[in-house]
């Protein structure tokens, strides 16, 4: 299938994107972010987004920019582009940071999507160098007798029927740190500051950037309103409570009455159509997890579910991850679930399920009663029969909810893996020797 000249531009990683920069060629003499702690600010009308990151040039060829969130790492790698112009892709994202380096060693940029026939605002930021700061200088903290460390139920006010919430805080003096996870998956790690009766949490790891700007109330509870470099502001409040908990994840979606089996057939990323019918599959254990690239939240399970699939894949288990993306469009797929792939070392199946809408998904996988988030994790049986399906993800910043996730998901692998292959399927596939799961 031949590329159309949008999937071009997608493919150069967006650098036609760039045409406001006449030159081509590349400028050694051109200056480059001066190496070491930066602090950025997005400004959305009234709305101020702070980041930090790290410029590290060790490798001048191959530089590195670092996006810092709490203890969180993102790595990207820097293109630079002609004069003083650099071009940070944002990894499996579909957007980039398109920057110039200013005369006094500033930088001034934008944020902006690749999808193409996007619309969508871009975002601007400037950076400056040597400040480790987010909000608040060091020295200008304002005394808090407050402190906001532990559990909250958190209650998100909007026309659209947000889901439930859980917030786990960390207060070190003024220093604030945390995560809000909901029933569709967890915020990643927010980093802020508490002044006085009043805080603010920040977070941008690649996917549109977040401020959380809140208020403490007498009676202990917060309200506040959560700030998005793409969609609109919502306001929240909070309270704080020991005893806080989700809606439990294995019950969220199910399979529709009369069902025990998932059916579907979508191209892979050749276009070859694959089904879970297929020999290849027969006499399995198959783990089928719904994605995209543009949530953080897949990437984050990608990021668990690869490395657990190499490890584990002699034992008679199968992968297969359905993308839906930006674009419906396989070519387009091809390119972000390829990014996808190459960036996680991913070792087992991707399909291409079609745009990206719950609604969609829906409709491929029609005997899912709903299709609530992504990702969305299914695991089935040697039988062919589901047997467990986990709405959203909870990434490591999540603690204890974390670790419970991962020692659930080892102990349910082991007892499916253990099971013995169906007669049917023994001319295909012989029971592996089941060893214990890494």
């Amino acid at each position: 299938m031949k590329i159309n000249n949008q999937m071009k531009a997608v493919a150069f990683a967006g650098v036609t994107i760039l045409s406001s920069f006449a030159n081509a060629a590349e400028n050694p003499a051109a200056k480059a972010p001066k190496q070491g702690i930066w602090r950025g600010e997005f400004v959305i009308s009234e709305t101020h987004i702070p980041f930090n990151f790290e410029y590290n040039a060790k490798d001048k060829d191959h530089p590195i920019l670092t996006l810092l969130n709490g203890s969180r790492r993102d790595d990207f790698k820097v293109t630079k582009l002609s004069g003083d112009s650099i071009f940070v892709k944002m990894n499996t994202y579909d957007a980039a940071l398109v920057a110039n380096v200013e005369s006094d060693g500033k930088i001034t940029g934008e944020y902006r999507s690749l999808v193409p026939g996007f619309r969508g605002s871009s975002l601007p930021f400037s950076a400056e160098y040597g400040k480790d700061y987010r909000f608040v200088e060091k020295g200008k903290e304002q005394p808090t007798k407050h402190n906001l460390s532990g559990k909250w139920d958190l209650q998100v006010l909007s026309k659209a029927k947000m889901p439930d919430n859980v917030a786990l805080l960390k207060q070190e003096g003024n220093r604030l740190t945390g995560v809000i996870m909901s029933t569709v998956g967890d915020s990643r790690e927010l980093e802020g500051v508490v002044q006085g009766d009043e805080f603010v949490l920040s977070h941008f790891s690649g996917p549109n950037p977040r401020v959380y700007k809140g208020k403490i109330n007498e009676d202990g509870s917060i309200t506040g309103v959560i700030s998005s470099g793409i969609y609109d502001n919502t306001k929240f409040e909070g309270s704080k409570n020991d005893q806080a908990a989700l809606p439990d994840p294995y019950k969220l979606t199910h399979l529709k009455e009369g069902y025990s089996k998932l059916d579907f057939t979508l191209p892979d990323l050749n276009g070859k159509q694959v089904s879970l019918s297929d020999d290849k599959y027969k006499g399995k254990v198959v783990i089928v997890e719904i994605v995209g690239t543009w949530c953080p939240n897949c990437t984050d399970q990608t990021a668990f579910l690869s490395p657990w699939f190499k490890a584990n894949k002699a034992r008679g288990v199968e992968a297969i991850a359905i993308g839906f993306e930006q674009k419906d469009d396989l070519e387009y797929a091809k390119y972000t679930l390829g990014t996808l792939k190459k960036k996680y070392g991913i070792e087992y199946d991707i399909l291409f399920g079609g745009i990206a809408d719950k609604k969609v998904a829906s409709e491929k996988l029609p005997a899912l009663n709903r299709m609530m988030a992504f990702p969305t994790t299914i695991l089935i049986d040697r039988k062919g029969d589901v047997r467990q399906i986990h709405t959203g993800y909870t990434g490591e910043v999540t603690g204890q909810y974390f670790k419970d996730y991962v020692a659930k998901w080892n102990k349910d692998l082991d007892e499916l893996l253990a099971e013995p292959v169906p007669a049917t399927f023994t001319s295909l596939n012989t029971n592996p020797e089941v060893k214990g799961s890494k």
